[in-house]
């Protein structure tokens, strides 16, 4: 499960809910994700997400396996993570749909022609045909992003040596879902490019906005998803790929409606998945600021009104992982008005909430730089705070991440 953590302070919250599983019977490996951008926004460097999930660890007494994940890299940035991280998630998805060397999509043809024709996969019901178009269609997509996630996993090989990090492959910022022979191919370029990929995140039908719910068919991601576990399963076998290869979901956080989706078909194949979550914990903090009042509330409503006067900066990087009505959005001057617990209800994901707003939330969610830009200011309220704070940390992860998804029940 990957848990991002903006301001890298509530790592020995996040560890809790994890802790809270293990003693609900279900073992997750915790991930501590943050991204390139992420650290570039808050003046954080990819060694401060070690420091934290180190001294979270050691603090908690964790015995298991823990990751620190190098989030959406590419040839351009991997080297700042190199020695913080052991997971590496390679973000090829801008190479989706370059064309590739003709004498590579040729070799490419040629060496899956014998899965032209019909095709039976345990766990797909209905036959998949496959043509000599279908091969090369897919490869003239697929096959130039794959090969640019092999030169990113050979540069850290290099560096850090093999079996010694765990590669995640994205392909979900693409613009398409990715059908199931889709899948089977890009799984068949990944074993050809030797990357021993543990994770695939495919891009699903419907939106995956930014700490919101899922928005879409429910039953047809139902679908996608139980299809590509299938997918996995053969490719694994027929393709010497790892194992413990998964399904990774971004962004998962938030999905609410298809988490009991998710849930059946983990357990109708006895398969694993990598839930990758962010951002959620940032808004954690700003309700337990919120609900702590004073100060803290202060804080919290300062981060949202600084945030709606730099409301196209902040949005634009996050165009296509968002849908705000700007009409929707309250004004400073009411939110100014309000008490903790009326913004801590508007900004909690508690859809059954007559005051929850999903612009809000949404909004609130971009707004990372506003906090930041108060340093000392933001973090000492999140250490004078913290015990206002933690718990809501370890309730969203644990009650309303972990439980459905993998369902745990009381």
């Amino acid at each position: 499960m990957g848990i991002g953590d903006r301001f890298c302070r509530q790592g020995k919250a996040q560890l809790d809910a994890i802790v809270k599983a293990k003693e609900s019977g279900i073992e997750i490996v915790p991930v501590w994700n943050k991204s390139h951008r992420e650290h570039s926004i808050i003046g954080t460097v990819p060694a401060d997400t070690r420091k934290e999930a180190d001294e979270a660890v050691r603090d908690r007494g964790w015995s298991g396996a823990y990751y620190v994940d190098a989030d959406h890299i590419n040839l351009s940035n991997v080297d700042l993570f190199i020695d913080s991280s052991d997971f590496f998630t390679l973000d090829v998805a801008d190479y989706i749909g370059q064309a590739p060397d003709a004498a590579d999509l040729k070799a490419f043809a040629e060496k899956n022609r014998k899965y032209v024709g019909s095709l039976e996969i345990a766990g797909i019901d209905e036959t998949i045909n496959v043509s000599r178009q279908d091969v090369e269609r897919i490869g003239g997509k697929f096959l130039l992003a794959v090969k640019e996630a092999g030169r990113i996993y050979r540069h850290i090989e290099t560096a850090k040596g093999a079996d010694s990090f765990i590669t995640e492959v994205s392909m979900d910022e693409s613009n398409e879902p990715q059908s199931p022979v889709e899948m089977l191919f890009i799984l068949s370029a990944i074993a050809d490019e030797g990357i021993p990929a543990q994770t695939i995140a495919p891009k699903f039908t419907g939106r995956f906005n930014k700490g919101v719910d899922y928005v879409g068919d429910v039953a047809q991601f139902a679908k996608e998803f139980s299809r590509d576990i299938a997918v996995i399963n053969f490719a694994i076998n027929e393709f010497s790929l790892p194992a413990n290869l998964k399904l990774s979901i971004h962004s998962g956080s938030d999905k609410f409606s298809i988490y009991a989706a998710i849930s059946r078909a983990l357990q109708r194949f006895d398969a694993g998945v990598h839930l990758k979550t962010a951002g959620t914990t940032w808004l954690e903090e700003l309700i337990g600021l919120a609900t702590a009042g004073g100060q803290g509330l202060g804080i919290a409503k300062d981060v949202y009104a600084c945030a709606l006067t730099r409301y196209d900066e902040l949005c634009k990087p996050y165009a296509t992982v968002i849908d705000i009505d700007k009409a929707r959005l309250p004004t400073p001057e009411a939110v100014d008005k309000w008490d903790g617990g009326a913004f801590a209800s508007a900004l909690r994901h508690d859809q059954s909430c007559a005051a929850y707003n999903l612009h809000f939330r949404q909004m609130l969610h971009l707004s990372y730089k506003s906090a930041a830009e108060m340093q000392g200011r933001f973090l000492d309220a999140l250490e004078k705070y913290e015990d206002t704070i933690a718990p809501n940390v370890i309730a969203n992860i644990y009650e309303r991440h972990i439980r459905p998804v993998f369902g745990i029940v009381r």
